[in-house]
């Protein structure tokens, strides 16, 4: 019985509202049926809330349509797995972005050490001699200007004032791509010939060639450190592990740690005041730590870039 299920409404006022549609329609009163007088499901049109009819009705609570209560809020186990993967996701991208950052890093300190070479070998051209490293603790400038007899031929940095390159830093020492600044080296060999003016020249044309010794050449460049024999201008790599016996000149980046004391044999070598250096693909850190980025002049390469500038022969 949709009485019972009925609550609050005028059924006195459903009736006359019948009873007036029936009469507009042209029928007669006696013919409007006492049961189409009683409300229907028809007369109560529900409204957008589910609860309420249009003409002011509302159903009791056993008629209400059934809803689920919607769930604002997250418990504590679907808080803590939201935690969980934001942290997975952080911490993955923070690793990417770091890697992304030493590629980059090292891809420009490794452009940056070519650049140098260049300019090396140009100032050589311009001037018939490389100019000597910079002091450590001074400026970015050859020390002695002028070159010749070099102050610090072996543990010296790149003079970029010299050089007139960048980037460098308020001192004037050029930058690597993690901003540590670059160090280069220069053999001694015959009397600082490499880095005195006409030096080369005049030992040429004395019949000086590197098959005969009278050409200085001597830094040596080795793939490890294990085995490297002597000290200063005698330190010699082992048998077999030489990359390079007779540079003139070496450009090297002490890497991302370049600001740290040295830890692994092979980046001690690189900074220990003598002739021999080492380099090889980079390992990760630990007792065995390498990322020195290490490049150098062979002395065919700087000899052939003196004859098509015209200084030799």
């Amino acid at each position: 019985q949709l009485s019972s299920q009925w609550h609050g409404a005028d059924r006195a006022d459903i009736r006359h509202r019948h009873r007036i549609v029936a009469l507009s329609n042209g029928q007669p009163e006696s013919l409007v049926c006492a049961d189409r007088l009683q409300p229907t499901l028809a007369d109560l049109r529900p409204i957008d809330d589910g609860k309420h009819y249009t003409d002011g009705a509302t159903l009791p609570n056993d008629a209400m349509p059934m809803t689920r209560q919607n769930n604002l809020g997250f418990t504590l186990i679907e808080l803590a797995i939201v935690l969980v993967i934001v942290a997975l996701l952080s911490g993955g991208l923070m690793m990417t972005l770091s890697a992304q950052y030493q590629n980059v890093a090292s891809a420009d300190t490794q452009r940056r050490l070519n650049d140098a070479r260049e300019a090396l070998l140009g100032y050589a051209a311009a001037n018939g001699r490389l100019p000597c490293p910079a002091l450590g603790g001074a400026t970015g400038v050859e020390s002695p200007a002028g070159g010749g007899t070099c102050n610090d031929n072996w543990d010296g940095f790149l003079p970029a004032i010299t050089l007139g390159i960048s980037p460098t830093n308020e001192n004037g020492y050029a930058l690597d791509g993690w901003g540590n600044p670059i160090r280069y080296a220069t053999t001694k060999d015959r009397a600082y010939q490499v880095t005195t003016t006409n030096q080369i020249k005049t030992a040429w044309n004395a019949g000086a060639t590197l098959s005969n010794g009278q050409l200085a050449a001597d830094l040596q460049v080795c793939n490890t450190a294990t085995g490297i024999t002597g000290s200063g201008g005698g330190a010699s790599c082992a048998n077999g592990s030489n990359l390079a016996a007779n540079a003139v000149a070496v450009i090297y980046s002490r890497g991302n740690n370049g600001a740290a004391v040295p830890v692994s044999a092979d980046e001690v070598a690189n900074g220990d005041a003598d002739r021999a250096f080492v380099s090889h693909t980079p390992t990760p850190g630990g007792a065995n730590e390498f990322d020195d980025l290490v490049i150098w002049i062979s002395p065919n390469i700087l000899y052939s870039r003196l004859i098509a500038a015209g200084r030799l022969p």
